[in-house]
Protein backbone atom coordinates (compact mmCIF):
# COMPACT_ATOMS: atom_id res chain seq x y z
CA UNK A 1 0.00 0.00 0.00
CA UNK A 2 1.17 2.82 -0.90
CA UNK A 3 1.73 6.15 1.43
CA UNK A 4 -0.23 9.35 1.03
CA UNK A 5 -2.92 8.86 -1.57
CA UNK A 6 -6.13 9.84 -0.97
CA UNK A 7 -7.57 6.86 -3.01
CA UNK A 8 -4.75 4.26 -2.49
CA UNK A 9 -6.64 1.36 -3.99
CA UNK A 10 -8.35 2.72 -7.45
CA UNK A 11 -10.83 0.40 -9.74
CA UNK A 12 -8.62 0.05 -13.21
CA UNK A 13 -10.27 -0.37 -16.12
CA UNK A 14 -9.07 -2.12 -19.38
CA UNK A 15 -8.53 0.44 -22.52
CA UNK A 16 -11.26 0.42 -24.41
CA UNK A 17 -9.90 -0.22 -28.25
CA UNK A 18 -9.24 2.70 -30.45
CA UNK A 19 -11.99 3.02 -33.14
CA UNK A 20 -10.37 3.25 -36.73
CA UNK A 21 -12.64 6.12 -38.57
CA UNK A 22 -13.29 5.16 -42.31
CA UNK A 23 -14.75 8.88 -43.55
CA UNK A 24 -12.25 12.42 -42.97
CA UNK A 25 -13.38 13.38 -39.18
CA UNK A 26 -13.07 16.95 -40.50
CA UNK A 27 -15.63 16.48 -43.92
CA UNK A 28 -18.16 18.03 -42.57
CA UNK A 29 -17.96 20.96 -39.42
CA UNK A 30 -19.95 18.73 -36.73
CA UNK A 31 -18.09 17.86 -33.97
CA UNK A 32 -19.24 14.87 -32.22
CA UNK A 33 -17.90 13.29 -28.31
CA UNK A 34 -15.98 11.39 -29.96
CA UNK A 35 -13.74 13.70 -31.92
CA UNK A 36 -13.56 15.76 -28.75
CA UNK A 37 -12.43 12.51 -26.76
CA UNK A 38 -9.90 11.59 -29.45
CA UNK A 39 -8.43 15.04 -30.29
CA UNK A 40 -8.05 17.08 -26.83
CA UNK A 41 -4.28 15.49 -26.25
CA UNK A 42 -3.27 15.98 -30.01
CA UNK A 43 -2.84 19.70 -29.67
CA UNK A 44 -0.78 19.89 -27.18
CA UNK A 45 1.49 17.41 -28.48
CA UNK A 46 2.39 19.60 -31.63
CA UNK A 47 4.14 21.84 -28.92
CA UNK A 48 5.96 19.00 -27.82
CA UNK A 49 6.97 17.23 -31.07
CA UNK A 50 6.26 16.93 -34.47
CA UNK A 51 3.16 15.23 -35.07
CA UNK A 52 2.70 11.59 -36.47
CA UNK A 53 0.07 9.35 -36.26
CA UNK A 54 1.85 7.10 -33.65
CA UNK A 55 1.74 10.51 -31.61
CA UNK A 56 -1.37 11.46 -31.78
CA UNK A 57 -2.56 10.29 -28.30
CA UNK A 58 -6.02 11.21 -27.21
CA UNK A 59 -8.11 12.64 -23.83
CA UNK A 60 -8.55 9.13 -22.91
CA UNK A 61 -4.62 8.88 -22.45
CA UNK A 62 -3.96 12.20 -20.23
CA UNK A 63 -2.61 10.44 -17.20
CA UNK A 64 -4.27 11.02 -13.28
CA UNK A 65 -2.74 13.16 -11.23
CA UNK A 66 -1.80 10.34 -8.59
CA UNK A 67 -1.95 7.29 -10.05
CA UNK A 68 0.21 5.83 -13.26
CA UNK A 69 -3.14 5.22 -15.06
CA UNK A 70 -5.30 7.69 -17.46
CA UNK A 71 -8.39 9.12 -17.16
CA UNK A 72 -10.28 6.12 -18.87
CA UNK A 73 -8.59 3.09 -17.18
CA UNK A 74 -9.73 4.78 -13.87
CA UNK A 75 -13.40 5.53 -15.64
CA UNK A 76 -13.03 9.20 -14.75
CA UNK A 77 -13.56 10.49 -18.16
CA UNK A 78 -15.60 8.46 -21.00
CA UNK A 79 -16.94 9.46 -24.54
CA UNK A 80 -20.62 9.42 -22.99
CA UNK A 81 -19.23 11.73 -21.00
CA UNK A 82 -19.17 14.34 -23.05
CA UNK A 83 -22.03 16.02 -24.53
CA UNK A 84 -22.35 18.56 -28.01
CA UNK A 85 -25.13 20.63 -28.76
CA UNK A 86 -23.94 22.52 -32.21
CA UNK A 87 -27.02 24.41 -32.52
CA UNK A 88 -26.07 26.28 -29.36
CA UNK A 89 -22.51 25.77 -29.44
CA UNK A 90 -21.38 24.06 -26.53
CA UNK A 91 -19.46 20.97 -25.24
CA UNK A 92 -19.89 19.48 -21.80
CA UNK A 93 -17.85 17.74 -20.28
CA UNK A 94 -18.97 15.46 -17.25
CA UNK A 95 -15.99 13.59 -15.68
CA UNK A 96 -15.88 11.57 -12.21
CA UNK A 97 -13.29 11.93 -9.80
CA UNK A 98 -12.76 8.18 -7.64
CA UNK A 99 -13.56 9.15 -4.88
CA UNK A 100 -16.27 12.03 -3.27
CA UNK A 101 -13.23 13.69 -1.80
CA UNK A 102 -10.39 13.70 -4.15
CA UNK A 103 -8.22 16.17 -3.71
CA UNK A 104 -7.11 16.16 -7.50
CA UNK A 105 -10.45 17.06 -9.17
CA UNK A 106 -9.41 20.43 -10.17
CA UNK A 107 -6.19 19.67 -11.17
CA UNK A 108 -8.21 16.58 -13.45
CA UNK A 109 -10.59 19.21 -14.97
CA UNK A 110 -7.14 22.09 -15.26
CA UNK A 111 -5.65 19.38 -17.82
CA UNK A 112 -9.17 18.78 -19.37
CA UNK A 113 -9.29 22.84 -19.81
CA UNK A 114 -5.75 22.77 -21.12
CA UNK A 115 -6.40 20.68 -24.01
CA UNK A 116 -9.81 22.23 -24.85
CA UNK A 117 -8.82 25.56 -25.02
CA UNK A 118 -7.58 26.37 -28.81
CA UNK A 119 -9.28 23.14 -30.04
CA UNK A 120 -12.59 24.58 -30.70
CA UNK A 121 -13.79 27.60 -33.11
CA UNK A 122 -14.64 30.76 -30.34
CA UNK A 123 -18.13 30.53 -30.82
CA UNK A 124 -18.60 27.08 -28.48
CA UNK A 125 -18.73 26.92 -24.91
CA UNK A 126 -17.32 24.45 -23.28
CA UNK A 127 -18.20 23.43 -19.94
CA UNK A 128 -16.22 20.95 -17.87
CA UNK A 129 -18.29 19.62 -14.59
CA UNK A 130 -17.84 16.89 -11.80
CA UNK A 131 -21.08 14.18 -12.70
CA UNK A 132 -23.44 14.96 -10.16
CA UNK A 133 -23.23 13.22 -6.76
CA UNK A 134 -19.90 12.18 -7.55
CA UNK A 135 -17.82 14.73 -5.50
CA UNK A 136 -18.66 16.33 -2.14
CA UNK A 137 -17.78 19.97 -3.42
CA UNK A 138 -19.11 19.62 -6.45
CA UNK A 139 -20.71 22.96 -7.00
CA UNK A 140 -17.65 24.83 -5.54
CA UNK A 141 -15.50 22.97 -7.92
CA UNK A 142 -17.45 23.24 -11.20
CA UNK A 143 -17.86 27.12 -10.35
CA UNK A 144 -13.78 26.72 -10.10
CA UNK A 145 -13.77 24.76 -13.00
CA UNK A 146 -15.54 27.30 -15.71
CA UNK A 147 -14.57 30.56 -14.22
CA UNK A 148 -11.43 31.66 -16.74
CA UNK A 149 -9.75 34.33 -14.53
CA UNK A 150 -9.46 31.22 -11.63
CA UNK A 151 -8.25 29.02 -14.03
CA UNK A 152 -5.66 31.31 -15.72
CA UNK A 153 -4.42 32.50 -11.75
CA UNK A 154 -4.06 28.17 -10.93
CA UNK A 155 -2.09 28.18 -14.05
CA UNK A 156 0.04 30.52 -13.17
CA UNK A 157 1.14 28.83 -10.48
CA UNK A 158 4.25 27.25 -11.17
CA UNK A 159 3.99 23.94 -9.28
CA UNK A 160 0.09 23.10 -10.27
CA UNK A 161 1.03 24.18 -13.62
CA UNK A 162 4.09 21.51 -13.68
CA UNK A 163 1.27 19.03 -12.39
CA UNK A 164 -1.14 19.98 -15.59
CA UNK A 165 1.90 19.06 -17.78
CA UNK A 166 2.91 16.29 -15.96
CA UNK A 167 -0.53 14.57 -16.83
CA UNK A 168 -0.49 15.95 -19.62
CA UNK A 169 2.64 14.97 -21.57
CA UNK A 170 3.11 12.15 -19.64
CA UNK A 171 4.01 8.85 -21.85
CA UNK A 172 3.98 6.63 -18.92
CA UNK A 173 0.80 4.70 -19.67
Amino acid sequence: MTLGLINANPVVHAKKERVARTEDPHADDAVDPLEIYDILLLLSLIKVRSLTSESANHVRDIRDPEHPYSLEQLSVLSEESITVDEKLGRILIMFTPTIQHCSMVTVIGLCLREKLKDCFPPHFKVDIKVAPGSHADEESVNKQLNDKERVAAALENPNLRQLVDECLYSSEL
